[in-house]
């Protein structure tokens, strides 16, 4: 990727913080590389070299910076200025596809050659994708020696290194010293029994309140709740059990308390929480874009922190989308309570118990093959619930990242009981697909509606959407906001 020098220094030497996270800056003196944002002197020019990631620079041979902490930065997001597959491996990757397997199953799963996958990570990123996945794990690695009170061991695990030989290696090789002595100046003492927390940082703005009424609003009770201003739920991630806990943090942050048996799935638990919370969007050229609607212009300038809520699980996305179809919100929380209770996997874990939480939702191998007949809803939708978990079952696959909107609906689509509606809804939540929009929506439909009152049919509505791309999901969670605006003012002034 071609950065302009002299534009890359101005954004250092003014501290710009909307680069941060799009530039780094390496010091050829020094050997460490920064942020645009880092309180440091600023180094001369010629001895500056600037690259578009920190996969890029670490690979270049610079070290990282303990002043800025490179490894704080705000995500660049995975659909911004990148290619769509390189987006797509990025997801991949930051769910674990590099730690679990090599890069011919990633190239598999994306259905691109190694060859034209490596092209495409040097063209955007400035490095390979065994880079990219070897500089997150420093950096979370990084991360939990400043952070918490982890072992070296336990570090070396919760960082993707298969053991603790291979990570103080890589260590010693990026970083030109032992993990250990970054321990020394961090002093932290947290116990492993008090959960791990750590700071994801965003760019500003952020509408925590909204993100959390969507939450709460859908909550299923045994696995989600509300703990004052934190979002808590139970969730399985590679086979083993856990809480998260998300709250705002310092600054430009959430923060996230992670319990779970096994460390090894702290950073696919980490990916999932900046998924679902949508910490990579960079809010600039959204709101620029969507703004110059004039119907959306004013609801973005209400709400310019507004997110497109995420999923924590495919699946669960498909079973709560197929049981809410043609049923309110609350009506379609009930159905999936009462699935959960009968269904899911109970829990005896001290940190679920400590919120109130005692039950994992129900995955596909607690509804293959289930009796439709005894699932607490319509014959049809049981039936549709059953088929979906068994096809779920043979291809865990299914719901993951990897395929473009149009693929991934397709694929969607040929599933029992999920329609266009469907699709595009785990689309967007599940997949994380910015474009996706289920323009069939009633609440999309009621709030596009013009000032008489007069609704627009779904194909109107789409096609008014075609000058929202590529940020569609986005204009959709803005309507979402405000058809439930409207429905909190009936509600607080009856007619």
């Amino acid at each position: 990727m071609d950065l302009d020098t002299a534009a890359s220094f101005r954004a250092f030497a003014t501290r710009d913080g909307r680069l941060d996270g799009r530039l780094f800056g390496g010091v050829i003196t020094t050997g460490i590389y920064c942020r645009p944002v880092c309180p440091a002197r600023k180094p001369k020019p010629e001895n500056v070299r600037f690259f578009s990631s920190a996969a890029a620079a670490q690979h270049a041979g610079f070290r990282p910076c303990l002043r800025c902490r490179p490894e704080t930065a705000p995500e660049l997001g995975a659909w911004n200025g990148t290619a769509n597959t390189v987006s797509r491996a990025l997801a991949l990757i930051d769910l674990g596809a590099l730690d679990t397997g090599d890069l011919q199953d990633l190239t598999r799963r994306l259905g691109v050659g190694e060859r034209h996958l490596r092209r495409l990570f040097q063209e955007h990123l400035g490095a390979s994708p065994v880079s990219v996945a070897q500089t997150r794990r420093l950096l979370m690695a990084r991360r939990l020696i400043l952070e918490t009170g982890l072992s070296m061991s336990e570090v070396a695990l919760a960082s993707g290194f298969g053991s603790i030989r291979r990570f103080n290696e890589a260590f010693q090789a990026a970083g030109g010293s032992a993990p250990s002595s970054l321990r020394e100046r961090s002093g932290a003492k947290a116990r492993l029994e008090d959960g791990v927390t750590l700071r994801l940082t965003y760019r500003p703005p952020y509408d925590w309140p909204r993100m959390l009424d969507f939450f709460a609003q859908r909550q299923v009770a045994g696995v989600e709740s509300i703990d004052g201003q934190a979002y808590v739920r139970t969730l399985a991630v590679g086979g083993f059990a856990g809480v998260v806990r998300v709250e705002p943090g310092r600054g430009d942050s959430l923060s996230a308390s992670l319990w779970f048996p096994d460390l090894r799935v702290l950073p696919r638990v980490l990916a999932q929480v900046r998924r679902v919370f949508d910490l990579a969007l960079d809010p600039e050229p959204v709101l620029a874009h969507l703004g110059e609607d004039p119907d959306l212009g004013p609801l973005l300038a209400q709400r310019p922190g507004l997110r497109a809520p995420g999923a924590w699980d495919g699946f669960e996305l498909a079973v709560r989308a197929i049981l809410g179809q043609q049923v309110s919100v609350t009506a379609a929380r009930g159905l999936a309570g009462r699935l959960a209770e009968r269904h899911g996997v109970r829990l005896d874990f001290e940190p679920a118990r400590r919120f109130g939480l005692d039950r994992l939702f129900p995955g596909p191998e607690r509804l293959a093959g289930i009796d439709p007949e005894s699932l607490p809803m319509p014959r049809a939708r049981g039936r549709a619930l059953a088929a979906i978990a068994q096809v779920a079952l043979e291809d865990g696959q299914l719901f993951g990242p990897g395929q473009d909107l149009e693929s991934a609906v397709r694929r969607l689509t040929a599933l029992p009981g999920i329609g266009a509606w469907t699709a595009q809804y785990i689309a967007m939540r599940a997949l994380r697909e910015p474009d996706a929009f289920p323009h069939s929506d009633l609440a999309l439909l009621r709030a596009a509606a013009d000032p008489e009152g007069r609704r627009p049919s779904p194909e109107a509505l789409l096609a008014r959407a075609e000058a929202w791309r590529p940020w569609r999901a986005y204009a959709a969670a803005h309507l979402w906001a405000k058809d439930a605006d409207a429905a909190s003012h009936r509600k607080g002034h009856p007619e």
